[in-house]
């Protein structure tokens, strides 16, 4: 049995782990989950994911995402560790 949370990308058929202590990015690398990065300290934005179920914490005080977007689910998973088996939207690319 895996230890950690199960993450699943709706919509997708990617399903990944979370150890206890990787961000969800890392863990998504680890696992073959495929979300995008590129700064890995919440500046970029890159892997911006909205969470759809489950809890997150994040490692630093504010990641960079304004109180509204966190209020409607948006989430930085290169600074922020699943609390709980997660349920992730990727935005669709433009």
């Amino acid at each position: 049995m895996a230890k950690g949370f199960k993450i699943t990308l709706a919509g997708e058929s990617s399903v990944f782990w979370a150890e206890p202590g990787l961000t969800v990015l890392r863990a998504s690398l680890r696992g073959g989950g495929g979300l995008l990065s590129s700064c890995r300290n919440g500046t970029c934005r890159a892997c911006q994911c909205r969470l759809l179920e489950g809890e997150i914490a994040y490692v630093i005080d504010w990641p960079g995402l304004s109180a509204e977007e966190k209020a409607e689910g948006w989430f930085l998973p290169c600074v922020a560790q699943a609390r709980s088996d997660l349920v992730l939207l990727r935005p669709t690319e433009a």
